[in-house]
């Protein structure tokens, strides 16, 4: 015999995944800003502005553990079936990427506490990573978007968008690597915006994640992806 859960129950069960939704969609909001604190600090070369985006960092972290906590207790208390059950997992797995992408924000302006704001002009990609950054961030605001509203169409448009998140990596590479050819002993600066391009290009795949971990709330499907 099926389970049918009673009325008030399911009103308090409601209520805790829509909370639920809220606290993910913060933390995701949370995270965008970091991104364009990161950017904004690398950009302007504003280093009490990367410092607060490394400061925040501990704040995601404590909201990643407790939508983990709540997930967890969700799952002993309420046992949940079918689409309950797709919902209390996606938000388990899409918190960690929500976590990592805070992470990379946090990454990004660790590197500017340190970068040269004249040796970094002179590489010549501030402006290209100043535009992927935009495009990285845009990717995470509309996979966030896409969960709260439980939007398939804003989901593959973000995956789709990847593929630039990719190019502008790849073009980016390239410049530093003919800079580095041209210009060895600036090798260091060089490959500090590498590394920042690296990050960008990693937050892209973390709202890919997010948006197929939408998918799989609506279909029931998720396709295999890891990122590291």
């Amino acid at each position: 015999m099926a389970f049918t859960m009673p009325y008030s129950s399911r009103k308090v069960y409601d209520a805790e995944l829509m909370q639920l939704d809220t606290m993910l969609a913060r933390m995701g909001h949370a995270a965008g800003g970091a991104i364009e604190s990161a950017m904004t600090a690398l950009r302007n070369g504003d280093i009490e502005l990367a410092r607060s985006v490394i400061a925040r960092d501990s704040e995601i972290d404590a909201a990643e553990h407790e939508i983990e906590h709540r997930c967890l207790t969700l799952f002993l208390r309420q046992q949940p079936v079918a689409g309950d059950l797709r919902k209390v997992s996606t938000a388990l797995k899409m918190v960690t990427d929500i976590e990592r992408i805070a992470d990379q924000a946090s990454d990004i302006a660790e590197i500017t506490l340190h970068l040269h704001p004249e040796g970094a002009r002179s590489v010549g990609v501030l402006e290209d990573l100043d535009r992927m950054g935009e495009v990285a961030l845009h990717m995470v605001k509309d996979a966030i978007a896409s969960y709260v509203q439980v939007d398939l169409s804003m989901a593959a448009q973000v995956i789709a968008k990847d593929d630039d998140c990719d190019a502008m990596f790849r073009k980016i590479s390239g410049e530093i690597a003919q800079y580095i050819a041209a210009h060895p002993s600036d090798a260091e600066t060089a490959l500090d915006l590498f590394m920042i391009s690296k990050y960008l290009e990693r937050l892209g795949d973390h709202a890919v994640n997010v948006a197929e971990w939408v998918e799989f709330l609506k279909t029931g499907v998720h396709k295999s992806r890891k990122i590291v």
